[in-house]
C-alpha cells in the first residue's frame, strides 16, 4: 500500500511539471519508458536538452608558416581541421565526441576524430580548443572549392554540427612582372632612396615563406646593387638581421652595365622597406652606401624568382624568369 502511494504520488508530480512546463514554456514532454521504486519521495531527470556549440570550423595546412592564411590546400599536401567546441545545459552533460567531415578533400574521412589533446591552438589570431590529427589531402584532387563540417556530441547525446569551405589551389606561382618607379623630383636611369621595384607575381604569396613571420606590412630589408663586372648588373634582397641572410625574392638582371661601377647598398640611415600590394610585393629604397651611375640609354629588365617563396596552398614558386612588360626604357 506504501509503495503504491509513492508511485502514485512520483506519477502526479511527473503530470504537474508536464502541465506546468506546457503552460510556460509551450509543449514539453517527458516519456518513462520503465517504472521503479524508491525508499524516498523524489526522482531526478536528464537537465542537459542542448547541443554544444561548434564555432568557426578552419582549415589550416600542416607546417604553415603564415600567422594570418588559413583555408588553403593543395593537392597531396597535409592540414588539420580545427574548431571550437563548449557544451552548454543546467547542468552540462559535456562534451563527448568531435569529429570533422573531410570527405570532400580527403577519400574516407567523413568521421575524423578531433582532440584537446595538445591545444589550444592559435591559428590565424583565433584560438582553437579542437583540432583533427593531420591529413593529407587526395592526390589528384581537383581544384577549387570544398565543403567540410565539424560535428560534436555531448553526454545525452544532443548533437550538431558547422560548416565550412576550403580551396584546392594546385596552380604554382609564377613571376609576372618587373617594374621600377622613380620618385617624384629623381634623376631617371640612378637608382636613389625613394625609388621602388614592384616584382608581380601570378597570385599573392606566403609573406612569411619570403621571411619568417612577416605578415605583409612594411618590413624593412636591404636591396643590394651589384656591378655586373663587365655583364648586366644585378639587384638582389636580403634580411637586416645578422647574419643577412639573402631573401628568396629571387634576382633582377638590369639589361644594362652602366648603373653602377661597384656595390651599393640601400638601407642606411633611412631603410629600405618592403610591403605586400595585392599579387606584388613593392620596394622602396632607402638610403645609398655608396654613389652610384645613371644609366646612359634604355634597357629591359628580367626577374628570375626563387622556389622557396610559396603561394598561399604551399606551391612552389616557378623558376622561370619574366622580361619587364612594356617598351625598353631607363628604370629607376
Amino acid at each position: 500500500m506504501r509503495n503504491r502511494r509513492r508511485r502514485f504520488t512520483a506519477a502526479a508530480i511527473v503530470f504537474a511539471l508536464g502541465m506546468l512546463a506546457s503552460g510556460a514554456f509551450g509543449v514539453t514532454w517527458a516519456t518513462f519508458a520503465a517504472t521503479t521504486s524508491n525508499s524516498g519521495n523524489s526522482f531526478s531527470a536528464n537537465t542537459d536538452f542542448q547541443a554544444p556549440s561548434v564555432t568557426g570550423p578552419v582549415i589550416d595546412r600542416s607546417g604553415d608558416c603564415s600567422p594570418n592564411t588559413t583555408g588553403y590546400v593543395k593537392q597531396g599536401g597535409a592540414y588539420f581541421v580545427y574548431s571550437n567546441v563548449t557544451d552548454s545545459g543546467n547542468p552540462s552533460s559535456g562534451v563527448s565526441t568531435v569529429t570533422a567531415d573531410a570527405h570532400n578533400v580527403t577519400t574516407g574521412q567523413s568521421s575524423a576524430s578531433m582532440t584537446t589533446t595538445g591545444g589550444p591552438w592559435t591559428v590565424a589570431g583565433t584560438s582553437y580548443n579542437y583540432r583533427s590529427s593531420s591529413l593529407t589531402a587526395d592526390n589528384p584532387l581537383t581544384a577549387g572549392s570544398k565543403s567540410y563540417s565539424v560535428a560534436a556530441t555531448d553526454g545525452h547525446s544532443n548533437s550538431t554540427n558547422a560548416s565550412a569551405s576550403v580551396t584546392v589551389d594546385n596552380t604554382v606561382p609564377s613571376a609576372s612582372d618587373i617594374q621600377t618607379t622613380n620618385k617624384t623630383g629623381g634623376t631617371i636611369g640612378k637608382p636613389e632612396q625613394g625609388d621602388s621595384i614592384t616584382l608581380t607575381y601570378s597570385e599573392p604569396v606566403e609573406t612569411c615563406s619570403i621571411l619568417s613571420g612577416w605578415d605583409g606590412s612594411s618590413q624593412v630589408l636591404y636591396v643590394q646593387l651589384t656591378n655586373g663586372g663587365g655583364g648586366n648588373d644585378t639587384i638582389t634582397f636580403f634580411s637586416t638581421v645578422s647574419p643577412f641572410p639573402q631573401l628568396p625574392m629571387g634576382s633582377i638582371n638590369l639589361g644594362r652595365t652602366d648603373y653602377t661601377s661597384g656595390n651599393v647598398t640601400f638601407g642606411g640611415a633611412t631603410s629600405s622597406t618592403m610591403v605586400v600590394s595585392g599579387n606584388s610585393i613593392v620596394v622602396t629604397l632607402g638610403t645609398a652606401s655608396a654613389a652610384d651611375t645613371t644609366a646612359a640609354s634604355t634597357g629591359t629588365m628580367t626577374w628570375t624568382p626563387s622556389a622557396t617563396a610559396t603561394d598561399r596552398a604551399g606551391n612552389a614558386c616557378s623558376t622561370t624568369a619574366a622580361n619587364e612588360s612594356g617598351a625598353a626604357d631607363k628604370d629607376f
